[in-house]
């Protein structure tokens, strides 16, 4: 049983194995919840279907339990979460914040008003098929995708979301339901108050704890770690052709989660010959306290 109330999660998309990089965000993660001595969850994130690789799913967690790391509830799977995100589009819709829109990406990037000015460079949304007067929708994709709307100089933390954003998509014309409404409505689901993740995703945190607002959800504390670049200083990734990580023994497991831990400066020691998973773990957990 946690001895706190804390309770963080990581959130990997099954569309590859875990690379240098994921396993440094789940070091983290877990890491984290460990010093709290809280509660660490896994969550997969699958909505994305045709992207999903069914090794992937299976592969992951196998990747993370021979580095020592498993869930201390039952593994979350979005794609078996639909109706809860249903549930959250029709809140949004009763609010009047949603629209259907049919532009398609090539029109909003041609915009001459398009300009990318959040971190991610993300296309603006200049507000095409936005309605003159809020209403509720008929929630079907057929038509177009859904958008949620951002009233005019709406901030969240320190991003302008209406000029920096725009309105942004909530359900694709495919009928597959975004990152931003499905990770909003699973952290509340799993009562996470605290997510470590990624750099690459703090610009994603506005709008999730704008949409936590609308909803009437808690918002959870965010860290953001900085990401593992190759020797281009590019972010590792299945686009990147970052290598999985799949160690054969426990002595390779350590190799990987020492070099995760130069990346989060943990400080610590090469792992010697006889190290135990569990003795490098309580190592890691003390560093990590001392650094946060």
């Amino acid at each position: 049983m946690s001895a706190t109330n804390y309770r963080g999660r990581f959130a990997p998309s099954p569309t590859g194995l875990l690379h240098a990089g994921s396993l440094a965000t789940a070091l983290a993660s877990w890491l984290d919840a460990r010093a709290a001595q809280g509660t660490w969850l896994i969550r997969l994130e699958d909505l994305d279907t045709p992207r999903i690789q069914t090794h992937a799913m299976t592969g992951i967690l196998q990747q993370l339990a021979m580095m020592g790391m498993t869930s201390d509830e039952a593994v979350i799977y979005q794609s078996q979460r639909l109706p809860f995100y249903v549930e959250a589009l029709h809140q949004l819709n009763q609010s009047k914040l949603l629209y259907t829109c049919s532009c398609s990406r090539k029109k909003i990037a041609q915009s001459r008003d398009n300009l990318p000015t959040n971190p991610s460079s993300e296309l603006v949304y200049p507000g095409f098929c936005r309605p003159v007067n809020p209403t509720s929708c008929l929630l079907d994709q057929s038509t177009g995708a859904i958008r949620v709307r951002i009233p005019t100089n709406t901030y969240s933390l320190s991003q302008h979301l209406s000029s920096e954003v725009g309105d942004f998509v909530v359900l694709r014309q495919d009928g597959i339901f975004t990152y931003q409404l499905a990770v909003v409505v699973d952290d509340s689901h799993q009562g996470i108050t605290h997510i470590v993740r990624g750099e690459d995703l703090s610009s994603n945190t506005p709008r999730q704890v704008w949409l936590q607002q609308q909803l009437g959800i808690p918002t959870p504390s965010y860290k953001h770690i900085p990401l593992v670049v190759n020797h281009f200083s590019e972010k590792l990734s299945k686009q990147t052709n970052a290598p999985p990580i799949w160690p054969k023994n426990t002595q390779e497991a350590l190799v990987y989660l020492h070099l995760a831990g130069v990346h989060l400066k943990l400080g610590l020691e090469k792992p010697s010959l006889h190290m135990t998973l569990a003795q490098w773990q309580e190592q890691a957990v003390k560093a990590w306290s001392g650094l946060t």
